[in-house]
C-alpha cells in the first residue's frame, strides 16, 4: 500500500527532474517528467537504453491526450474511448511541447493512460506527463514487482513505489495508423481480436532495429541471461546439462518432466491471461536457477497468446 506521503514525495522528485519507479497494470515503469529533456536523458542513462528507442508518455486522464498530440484520427479515437484507461498506447503526431529526446527524433509520440489507480494518482500529483519505459536494465526481463526493480536498478532510482505484482504482466499494446489502416507495432495487454472487433482488420508491424517507429519494435528484448529456446520438441540433455522448462500448464506438457532441472507452469488452468501475468516472474526464477538453457513451449497465438509469443521470440533472439 502506497501512503499519501510516498505519493507526494515521488511527485516532488518528478517535478525536480529526478526518476521514480512506479507500478502500472502492465509492468513497473521508470518515470521522468516528459517535458524535462535532462530528466528523460537520465532514463536512457540508468537503463542503458539506446537513444534511438522512443519512450511511452503516460497521462492521468484520457481527456489530456489532445494536449500533447496534433491530431487523433477516428479509428484511434475509437480505441481510446473503448480501452482507456488501459494497457494500450497510441502513436500520434506530437506537439512541439514534447521534447524530441522522448520520441528519439520521431514526429510521433506514443501515449497511454494506465488502468492503475496508483499510476494515475502519481501523474496527477506531479502535474506533468510522465515518460516511462519498463524499470529495468535495457533488454532484460521486465519487472512485475517492486523487488524486481530494486534488484536491477538499485540506488539509481531515488524512489520505488510498491503496490504489489502487476495484474496484466506484459507491456501495453502499441498501435498507430497509416491512412485508414490501424497498425499494431507491439502486441500487448489489449488483444488484437478486441481491437479488430472495434475497428476492423489490423496490420502487424515488423521489427526495426535501426529506426523504430514506436517503442517495442526491437528484435532482441525481455531476455534472460540464460539462453532461451522456443521448442515444442522433446529434449535429450547432454551429461550434467541443467535445463529449465517454461510451459503453459502441466496438462499441456506431453513429455516427461524428468529431463528438466526446474519447471515453471504459467497457468494451472491453461489460461493465457494468467500466463501473461506470470510470464516475466517465471522467466526470472528460471534465470536465477543456474541453468544451462531454458526451453520455452509455444502457446496458441490467440488473444494474449500473441503477446506472450512476441515476448518469447524477442527473449530468444541472439
Amino acid at each position: 500500500m502506497i501512503t499519501e506521503e510516498q505519493f507526494r514525495e515521488a511527485a516532488s522528485l518528478l517535478r525536480e527532474g529526478k526518476l521514480v519507479a512506479f507500478p502500472t497494470e502492465t509492468v513497473y515503469g521508470l518515470a521522468a517528467n516528459a517535458l524535462n529533456s535532462d530528466a528523460v536523458a537520465r532514463i536512457f542513462e540508468v537503463k542503458g537504453r539506446p537513444s534511438f528507442d522512443p519512450l511511452i508518455v503516460h497521462i492521468a486522464n484520457a481527456a489530456d491526450l489532445r494536449k500533447w498530440v496534433e491530431e487523433v484520427p477516428e479509428s484511434i479515437q475509437k480505441i481510446v474511448d473503448e480501452f482507456w484507461p488501459g494497457p494500450i498506447s497510441v502513436v500520434l503526431p506530437k506537439t512541439a511541447t514534447i521534447p524530441d529526446i522522448v520520441t528519439s527524433g520521431s514526429p510521433t509520440v506514443a501515449i497511454r493512460c494506465p488502468d492503475h489507480i496508483a499510476a494515475r494518482r502519481l501523474i496527477d500529483l506531479a502535474g506533468v506527463p510522465i515518460a516511462a519505459p519498463s524499470a529495468n536494465r535495457f533488454g532484460c526481463i521486465s519487472p512485475t514487482t517492486a523487488q524486481h526493480v530494486r534488484e536491477q536498478l538499485g540506488d539509481a532510482v531515488p524512489s520505488v513505489l510498491d503496490d504489489g505484482p502487476c495484474k496484466v504482466g506484459v507491456e501495453s499494446t502499441v498501435v498507430g495508423y497509416d491512412g485508414n489502416r490501424v497498425i499494431i507495432y507491439r502486441p500487448g495487454g489489449i488483444t488484437r481480436e478486441a481491437i479488430e472487433g472495434l475497428v476492423g482488420k489490423t496490420f502487424l508491424a515488423g521489427t526495426d532495429d535501426q529506426s523504430p517507429s514506436s517503442p517495442g519494435q526491437l528484435t532482441k528484448h525481455y531476455a534472460p541471461r540464460t539462453p532461451l529456446v522456443i521448442s515444442a520438441d522433446p529434449i535429450s540433455p547432454s551429461h550434467d546439462e541443467r535445463i529449465g522448462l517454461l510451459t503453459l500448464s502441466e496438462e499441456s506438457e506431453i513429455d516427461s518432466l524428468s529431463p528438466y532441472s526446474k519447471v515453471e507452469f504459467l497457468s494451472p488452468e491453461g489460461s493465457l491471461t494468467e500466463a501473461a501475468a506470470n510470464l516475466f516472474a517465471a522467466m526470472r526464477r528460471l534465470d536465477a536457477a543456474e541453468l544451462d538453457r531454458i526451453i520455452a513451449r509455444p502457446v496458441p497465438e490467440t488473444n494474449l497468446g500473441l503477446a506472450i509469443m512476441d515476448r518469447l521470440r524477442r527473449a530468444s533472439a541472439r
